[in-house]
C-alpha cells in the first residue's frame, strides 16, 4: 500500500506577493500639502542667506558713479546699468591679483602639507602600535582646545629669529601646525573604524604598511580626507588676523581688501568686485566637493 504523499509547505519565496495598492490622488496632495509648509520655510532661508551674495554681485557690477547714488537692486530693474568695467579694472592692479595668488599659494600648500602629514599620523594612531602611542594622543586632543591668539605673539618672535617673518612659507607652517590636531583627530577617528579584517589579509598577503596606507587606507578614508581638505581650504582662505600679524609685504587677499577699503574707502569699485571673487573661489570649492563633505562631517562619530 503506497504511503500517502504529503504536500509540502509553501515557503516565503514561493508564497503569492499581495500587490502594493496605488496611491489615491487625494493622498498624494495631502502628503505634498504636508511638505509645503517645511519647503517654504527652507527656501526662504536660503533666500535670505544668498541675498548678500547677489547684492555683492549686483554692487560689483554697477558703475563706480551709481554706487553711492543708489542700491544694488536698481540693477535688477535696470539691467543695461552692469558693467564688467570693476572687473577689467580689478585684474589690472597689480596689488589684488598678487594678493590672489598669494592666497591660492597659502591656501593649497598648507592644505596638501596637512592632509598627506595628517593621513599618515591618523594611520599610525589608529592601527599601528608603538611606545607612547595613546599619551600621544591624549596631547593631540589637549591642543585643540589652546587659542590661537595665544601663539601669536611667541611664534610672531620665533618667526623673526629663524627669517620666516613675512614669507609665504611661514604663514603655510603656522597653519598648518595650528590645523594639525583636528585633522589627525578627525582622520584617526575615520580609520579606525575601518574593518580590522582589511588590513590584517593585506598582511597576509604580503603588503607593507605603506602599500596598505596608499592602496586602501586613501581610497577608503577618501570622504573624510576631502571634509577635512575642504575645511582647511576655507579657513586659510578666509584667514585675516594670522595674516596680518605675519605679514607685511606677503598680503593674502583678505588683507589687500582690507588695506584698500582703509585706505581707499571709496574706492568701492575696486572693492566690490576684489570680495566676490574672494567669496566665489572658495564656493566653488566646496561645490566641486560637497559629496563628499557629509560624509566627512559624520567621519569618526559612530563605529
Amino acid at each position: 500500500m503506497e504511503a500517502a504523499t504529503v504536500p509540502a509547505p509553501r515557503t516565503a519565496a514561493s508564497a503569492p506577493v499581495a500587490p502594493k495598492p496605488r496611491e489615491s490622488r487625494a493622498a498624494k496632495i495631502g502628503r505634498y500639502a504636508g511638505k509645503l509648509p517645511l519647503q517654504i520655510l527652507l527656501a526662504v532661508i536660503a533666500l535670505l542667506w544668498l541675498v548678500p551674495t547677489l547684492g555683492l554681485f549686483l554692487t560689483s557690477l554697477m558703475p563706480a558713479g551709481s554706487i553711492a547714488e543708489q542700491g544694488w537692486w536698481k540693477v535688477v530693474a535696470h539691467p543695461s546699468q552692469a558693467t564688467f568695467a570693476n572687473y577689467n579694472a580689478l585684474f589690472d592692479n597689480n596689488d589684488l591679483t598678487k594678493a590672489l595668488i598669494t592666497t591660492a599659494e597659502i591656501a593649497v600648500g598648507n592644505t596638501l602639507i596637512l592632509v598627506i602629514v595628517a593621513a599618515l599620523a591618523g594611520y599610525a594612531f589608529a592601527w599601528l602600535e608603538f611606545p607612547g602611542r595613546d599619551v600621544l594622543f591624549v596631547i593631540v586632543i589637549g591642543l585643540l582646545v589652546v587659542p590661537i591668539q595665544v601663539a601669536l605673539i611667541p611664534i610672531f618672535s620665533l618667526y623673526n629669529t629663524a627669517g620666516l617673518f613675512d614669507t609665504v612659507f611661514g604663514l603655510i607652517l603656522f597653519h598648518v601646525a595650528f590645523g594639525m590636531p583636528f585633522a589627525i583627530f578627525l582622520l584617526r577617528n575615520f580609520f579606525a573604524g575601518i574593518p580590522k579584517d582589511i588590513l590584517e589579509s593585506a598582511r597576509i598577503d604580503g603588503a607593507s604598511e605603506l602599500r596598505i596606507f596608499f592602496k586602501l587606507i586613501l581610497p577608503l578614508g577618501l570622504p573624510a580626507i576631502a571634509s577635512l581638505a575642504i575645511f582647511q581650504f576655507l579657513w586659510t582662505w578666509n584667514d585675516l588676523i594670522v595674516a596680518l600679524t605675519f605679514g607685511r609685504n606677503t598680503q593674502p587677499i583678505t588683507v589687500a581688501i582690507f588695506s584698500q577699503l582703509r585706505q581707499f574707502g571709496t574706492n568701492i569699485e575696486l572693492i566690490a568686485p576684489a570680495s566676490f571673487v574672494s567669496l566665489a573661489i572658495p564656493l566653488m570649492v566646496f561645490l566641486a566637493f560637497q559629496r563628499y563633505f557629509v560624509q566627512g562631517l559624520l567621519a569618526g562619530s559612530v563605529k
